[in-house]
């Protein structure tokens, strides 16, 4: 039988004959609570690696992982898969953070989050949804509508609507049976492939419809972001728009300088 410990250093200190025994995870979390209240991760820090915590603590992955999702759910930190864990402003919401620098990272998102679908539909898109579409008057799609939850979160990050062109329809078999983001799905069924998202942002006011499942009121403000997949013949092949609550978004965007 193995035992683990958090006695490694600046672990938790041992327990003394005829205390009662904290679960293991309990006492990493009443370590590094003290640590963040105290300010040795301050706000905005990122948490040391779980590796380097296991180490640490000399407690398995798996304890670290407990850990971590007590300290999320106290509102102390937020992590997202590729970015760490970082510690929050206590009493403050939870922002999303929206951070996309190239194509390849929106599998990063996609990845980090569940789509949890609600309805699909083939719907024929009249003169207005045309134009938001970019597409034509009459064409079809298959409509996708959803909610996205970040991990360990009960409440959705955003509410999801996704257009698929009707030639690329046949994504809808993998709807529920695989992850990822929709147009990877489209480049590996069709062989096509995308040579840009443009991607736009703009305010909203929360439909009733999905304002409870929000947790914000009816009208409230929200942030629509918008994003269509073009593929390098130049046909649009997605349209998807992100409904997020205004008060738990945040956009990061790294520009670099070209180079000559």
């Amino acid at each position: 039988m193995t035992t683990e410990n958090t006695s490694g250093a600046g672990g938790a200190p041992p327990q003394h004959a005829g205390a009662a025994v904290r679960p293991l995870y309990r006492q990493v979390v009443r370590t590094l609570k003290q640590e963040i209240v105290t300010g040795v991760y301050p706000v905005d820090s990122r948490l040391p690696p779980e590796g380097v915590l296991q180490k640490r603590f000399d407690v398995s992955r798996h304890t670290i992982r407990e850990a971590l999702r007590e300290l999320r759910e106290a509102g102390l930190v937020a992590s997202r898969q590729g970015f760490g864990t970082t510690v929050l402003r206590p009493g403050t919401p939870r922002p999303y953070v929206h951070e996309v620098a190239s194509i390849n990272d929106l599998i990063e998102v996609a990845n980090a989050t569940r789509y949890d679908v609600g309805e699909t539909e083939i719907v024929v898109a009249d003169r207005e949804l045309a134009e938001r579409l970019d597409g034509e008057v009459g064409t079809k799609w298959l409509r996708v509508d959803g909610y996205r939850y970040a991990p360990d979160e009960p409440r959705p990050i955003c509410w999801t609507e996704v257009y698929v062109h009707a030639d690329y329809a046949g994504v809808a078999r993998l709807i529920g049976r695989r992850p990822g983001p929709i147009y990877l799905w489209i480049e590996d069924l069709y062989g096509e492939s995308v040579a840009e998202v443009q991607q736009s942002l703009r305010t909203g006011r929360a439909p009733e419809r999905i304002a409870g499942k929000l947790g914000v009121a009816t009208g409230a403000t929200v942030i629509e972001v918008q994003r269509s997949y073009r593929l390098s013949s130049g046909v649009v092949a997605e349209v998807a728009l992100n409904v997020y609550p205004a008060d738990r978004f945040k956009l990061t965007m790294t520009l670099r300088r070209a180079k000559s």
